[in-house]
């Protein structure tokens, strides 16, 4: 907190210090949202908390302010709790511990929230200044943005007021984002037999880790590894060479994250410890060529463990390895309409398998509708034909680009006449909530943008400070420059 005081914008650090220290991973966030009340209440603003549990607090016009369109500062309360494998951490319970890194503020193995924190922080950083310009501001902070827009699709009709919403939930400073992405869950589940392990049998812990991870929309295109597909692409190979048979399978535990981690128990018989030991370390050099330019850290080995009691049946086991090997994963399809942007992508986020019962999980995002529904029908096709059962949810839609936009035509000025230059306008490849509220108040005028975050959705994330700084100056700049209603 010493070294964040020093930094610009005081206002906003501090406050994104103070959301630090409050726990609030998705479906956790109710002290945010305790915070988030009081803090409006304490300026005297006009506060409300909705049925769902967003937040919306309303600021007046300045003197002479009066007559501009009203603006909504939107971010979400939420954070991703992501950890490494050896870091002691509970997300509901503990404080996140920063680190001053040269030009970046990240977290001590962590996550560090800065997603959607720092947009958080920048709102209500407006509603407590005296000295700035702005006409009537509404802040709307939203739950459970991470793990399926909760806040978004509890918004009511008739509680928002103002014209003009800034969505601060984007991670490149410079950048102007005017649509996104939509996404669905897609999972698969399966009961299974399982049977007393063999005799004469050597047990293994497999694990995968070191990976980077990530945002699934994001960083999907980068061709990071997933620890899902790994861990079965070796599972696999070895059920037929080396008569390997699963006790358990547990990878990924977040629907919007690249899987960074799987562990899998497994025994094989005594008689093939030797070609197993070599196929384990040949398999790892393999991955380490493979995936040395997006994934350097990936390790995957084998140790002994304790003999399991029960494995899966060996006609379940071997659908669920054909099951996971055949979901897709990955880019699907790139834009036609814009170069470089990922139009369709499908995430395999979890799989699990342990006492009698399977579970695959994915998370699609398209840009297109008709696509997104297509990759659905793709993924269900595989997991029925490995007899699991399949259940779609969270549908979201994506958020149209309006090139006509008053209030992108507004932010392209202020940032050129600031900084001399023209900022990127873009779509972006993950959800945003502004097609989901769009839906709700259709005649919204909005903008994303935000600072440069790096890594988001995993324990390498880490926000650039001075980019805060022009973020804060650039949120100040537009406010002033609000049309006339």
């Amino acid at each position: 907190m010493a070294l964040m005081n020093k930094l610009y914008p005081e206002n906003v650090w501090k406050i994104f210090h103070e959301l630090t220290q409050i726990p609030r991973p998705s479906k956790k966030e109710q002290k945010a949202v305790e915070y988030a009340k009081q803090f409006g209440k304490r300026l005297g603003l006009e506060t409300i908390a909705d049925k769902t549990g967003n937040v919306i607090i309303r600021k007046p016009a300045i003197k002479g302010m009066e007559n501009r369109m009203g603006v909504i500062l939107q971010a979400h309360l939420d954070m991703v709790p992501q950890k490494n494998n050896d870091k002691v951490h509970d997300f509901e319970k503990d404080p996140i511990s920063t680190i001053v890194d040269g030009e970046w503020i990240k977290a001590d193995g962590t996550t560090l929230g800065a997603d959607n924190g720092i947009g958080v922080a920048a709102a209500l950083a407006v509603l407590e200044a005296t000295n700035i310009r702005h006409g009537m501001v509404e802040v709307l902070l939203t739950v459970d943005e991470e793990t399926g827009m909760t806040g978004a699709f509890g918004l009511e009709k008739g509680l928002l007021q103002g014209d003009i919403l800034l969505n601060m939930d984007s991670e490149d400073e410079g950048e102007l984002y005017i649509g996104c992405a939509g996404g669905m869950n897609t999972s698969g589940t399966m009961k299974y037999k399982e049977v007393q392990t063999p005799p004469g049998m050597k047990a293994y812990r497999l694990s995968v880790t070191g990976l980077k991870g990530g945002h699934s929309g994001l960083d999907i295109h980068l061709g990071r590894g997933n620890s899902n597909k790994i861990m079965n692409r070796f599972l696999w190979t070895a059920a037929r060479d080396h008569d390997l048979r699963i006790s358990s399978v547990e990878g990924g535990n977040l629907r919007n994250a690249i899987p960074r981690e799987s562990f899998a128990v497994v025994v094989i018989p005594e008689d093939k410890a030797g070609e197993f030991g070599r196929a384990v370390k040949q398999f790892a050099e393999t991955c380490k060529s493979e995936f040395a330019k997006p994934d350097p850290g990936l390790i995957f080995k084998a140790e002994s463990s304790e003999m399991p009691s029960m494995v899966m049946e060996a006609k379940a086991q071997a659908d669920f390895l054909k099951t996971i090997y055949g979901i897709p994963n990955g880019v699907m399809r790139m834009s036609v309409d814009i170069e470089g942007v990922v139009e369709t992508s499908i995430n395999l986020s979890v799989v699990k398998a342990m006492k009698g019962e399977a579970t695959a999980l994915c998370l699609l995002r398209s840009a297109v509708d008709s696509a997104k529904q297509s990759v659905a029908n793709m993924t269900q096709s595989v997991l029925e034909l490995g007899g699991m059962k399949v259940q779609h949810d969270g549908n979201y839609p994506g958020w149209k680009p309006d090139p006509d936009s008053k209030i992108l035509k507004v932010m392209k000025q202020v940032y050129e006449k600031k900084y001399d230059k023209t900022p990127e306008i873009k779509v972006i490849h993950a959800g945003l909530e502004c097609g989901i509220i769009g839906a709700v108040y259709p005649n919204l005028d909005m903008v994303s943008f935000g600072p440069t975050i790096r890594h988001p959705h995993s324990p390498d994330e880490k926000v650039h400070i001075g980019s805060v700084g022009k973020f804060w100056d650039y949120l100040l700049e537009t406010l002033k420059e609000i049309p006339v209603k």
